[in-house]
């Protein structure tokens, strides 16, 4: 086996910088506020949004090994890792959160991982919540039996992911002064942060209620960085509920964002996003003059 590096992913051809476009919409034209939408969805077919800002690093850095990593049942996260391997020919090992799918017939998300060579591993929820834990950690490894594999965290968020993640600040460089991103693990918030120039401000938009994202944003960038970079702040109020809520007001929003941009709106992180820069437009969050630029981190799943 041919182990990856950067001549070998770049075969795979990601479309770098990915493109930026603007969007006229009157919910954001009558506050004086420009919005831009920075299109990371378009990076590969494959390895889906910006997954590929994070996977990249990881895969170098696992030189041919078998590669576990981690996600729920819908993970975006587990479907580029396994879409990944299947193109580098790297083994790849998904452990999922819930043992009691064991039994049932795969979703379409899990049936995609499976069908490019994922081998599933459905994990206890309570072990899961724990594994950054080093004791349950090696105990999911070896009911895996991937003890000896590369291991990426779930989300893909690491050191080396973060630091990947300061090309798309660098991307966005004087192009915009607020750049949003849905948030899920923290991990690309914390290295757009960081590319941003002096005087830009990232904004994070987290798609799971908590509240405990910005703390662990802030670890991220103090493993990757050696402490907090750039300017940066979280909006916590869009979640809807919690991961994967996608209530018919939510699913409103975003079929008609389609229909105005010719956009294809992913309703789990996109489409709590854009919902966020809309209503935060309307309540005059930001001056007149602004540029807003959307982080368009995934696209709808087929």
């Amino acid at each position: 086996m041919t182990s990856p590096d950067t001549t070998g992913l770049a075969g795979l051809r990601p479309r770098l910088p990915s493109p930026v476009q603007e969007a006229a919409d009157s919910r954001f034209d009558r506050r004086g506020v420009r919005l831009l939408l920075k299109r990371d969805d378009l990076i590969h077919p494959e390895l889906i949004g910006n997954k590929w800002r994070k996977l990249a690093p990881n895969l170098t850095a696992a030189a041919g090994r078998t590669v576990v990593t981690f996600g729920g049942a819908w993970s975006n996260h587990l479907r580029a890792t396994a879409a990944a391997g299947r193109l580098l020919g790297i083994p790849t090992v998904g452990v999922v959160r819930g043992d009691e799918l064991a039994g049932r017939p795969l979703n379409p998300s899990l049936a995609r991982c499976a069908a490019d060579g994922m081998r599933l591993h459905f994990a206890d929820r309570a072990s899961y919540r724990r594994k950054s834990e080093a004791r349950v950690l090696a105990g999911l490894l070896r009911a895996a039996d991937a003890e000896d594999a590369y291991v990426v965290p779930e989300g893909g968020s690491n050191a080396e992911a973060v630091r990947s993640c300061r090309e798309l600040g660098a991307e966005l460089r004087d192009r915009a002064d607020v750049v949003a991103v849905a948030c899920g693990t923290g991990g690309t918030l914390a290295g757009l942060a960081a590319g941003l120039a002096p005087g830009q401000r990232a904004l994070g938009v987290p798609v799971l209620k908590g509240g405990f994202l910005a703390a662990d944003t802030e670890a991220l960038q103090q493993e990757a960085f050696g402490g907090r970079r750039g300017d940066w702040d979280m909006d916590d109020r869009f979640h809807f509920g919690g991961y994967a809520r996608v209530p018919a007001e939510l699913d409103a929003f975003a079929a008609d964002f389609e229909r105005r941009h010719a956009v294809p709106v992913e309703r789990l992180y996109v489409a709590k996003l854009l919902y966020a820069l809309a209503t935060l437009a309307g309540e005059g969050a930001f001056p007149r003059g602004t540029t807003v630029a959307a982080v368009i981190t995934g696209r709808p799943f087929p």
